[in-house]
Formats: structure tokens, sequence, C-alpha cells
């Protein structure tokens, strides 16, 4: 069964029940928070979250603090949206909505079900896809392995305050749940977006955390041997083809 969605092409990757903060200023997105700050109060204000592919820059929104480009080929005329996007994206409910000047609007959004993008509309004002939803399944041994990655992520942070030359104020409490667990370890990992995308498509958590498990230790391995390098050109150095 597919529904139709809205979509904000993002040069980042959102999660299921992760909170994300977006500067809204393209004209066509502009149009697209109107349009949902118009619905009925009882209905949801949502939109689809999808992850633009390497070699595609996009600014239709983007993170306060993140840079990004021009917005290139996305719904240009003769060219299939989709092969832009990445395939899984992830539902925004709209926690809070700020307008600005010049008809901006800085919002607060939450992740809340994952989706699979089957086709894109760039007839109208904005994108709009047809999405299935894709389902949470826990997987094998999801629990034995949420504890291992429980570890190797703080070994991780650990490693990468290091790096910087940072100090941990603590150890903050990880959730025992396994599958939030499992996402809130990919959005707070410095990795490529690429790979992001990855741990937001795994079919289920223990898939996502056998992955997430392999890249920890990886990336820890990595900074312990460049501990003078910035997280960026780590993540650089870790998934060099060199």
């Amino acid at each position: 069964m597919t529904d139709r969605l809205p979509l904000f092409p993002l040069n980042t990757v959102l999660y299921p029940g992760l909170v994300l903060p977006l500067h809204v200023f393209e004209e066509r997105y502009r149009r697209l928070v109107a349009d949902l700050e118009k619905l009925p109060e009882d209905e949801p204000r949502r939109f689809g979250v999808v992850a633009v592919r390497d070699g595609r820059e996009t600014a239709p929104v983007r993170e306060l603090d993140d840079p990004a480009g021009p917005l290139d080929g996305i719904g240009a005329p003769g060219a299939d949206p989709l092969d832009a996007l990445h395939p899984v994206g992830c539902v925004a409910d709209i926690a809070s909505v700020r307008e600005q000047p010049e008809g901006r609007y800085e919002l607060l959004v939450t992740g809340t079900t994952r989706f699979r993008l089957r086709a894109v509309d760039a007839t109208g004002p904005y994108l709009v896809g047809d999405v299935s939803v894709v389902p949470e399944q826990p997987g094998e041994g999801s629990g034995a392995l949420a504890a291992g990655v429980e570890r190797a992520f703080r070994t991780y942070q650990k490693r990468l305050a290091g790096a910087r030359e940072a100090t941990l104020s603590g150890e903050p409490e990880l959730p025992d749940d396994p599958q939030v667990l499992s996402y809130l370890v990919a959005a707070a990992t410095a990795l490529p977006v690429s790979v992001k995308h990855e741990l937001l498509a795994c079919p289920d958590t223990a898939q996502r955390l056998t992955r997430e498990l392999e890249l920890l230790r990886h990336e820890s391995a990595v900074i312990a041997k460049l501990p003078s390098l910035p997280a960026v050109d780590l993540t650089r150095q870790a998934f060099s083809p060199n």
C-alpha cells in the first residue's frame, strides 16, 4: 500500500525518534510549509525527509549550521528525481514552526516512520512522493547486540573527544530499547550520508546494530591511529578507497 507525501530533500538523514532543526528558505519549500500550516488543527503536519545521493547538492532546506549548495537536478526537466535521492526516508512530524522575515521558517521536526520512495512527482510547486511504509522489526539477538554497541559507542565517543582535544562531561544515559539505541547511535556518529542512509535502510534492528558495531570498532581504530585529525578528516580517512 502506498501513500503520497510532500518531500524535503536534504544532505542529511533523519531517523525515527530523533529531532532535527531546519531552516526553510527556498520558495518551493516555503510554499510546502505554508500549505501544511493551512491544514485543519486535527490533521498531521508532516512531510518526508529523503537524503540526496553523493555527488548531488541541494538547498531546499538545511540544518541551521549546515552549509549547503544550490539545488541541482532534482525535479529538472528530463531528469528522474529518483536518481538523485536515496530510496529510504523518514516521515517528519512538525513539532514547532516559527515564521521568519522574508517568508522563511524555522522548524523543529521529529522523525517517526521509515518509508520507501516508489515514485516522485515533480510537476507541482514542490516534490511529492509515492511512498510505502518500511516496518520496524527487531531481528534476532538485538538485545545482546545492543549491549556491544553501547560499549563500542562509548569507546568511540571518548576517542573522538580525545582527537578533538575536548572533554566529555560525564557519560550520557543511553536508551535501553535496542531499536531506539540503534537510531541514536546512527545519528550521533560522524559518518558519510551514504552510510547513514545504509543504517536507516537496514531491514531490522539487529542488522543495524551489527553494522554499527563494525563501523564503531573501525572508526575507533582509525581515531586511535590519527588522534590529531579533525572528525571530518577522520571520517574521510576511514572511508577512503585507498
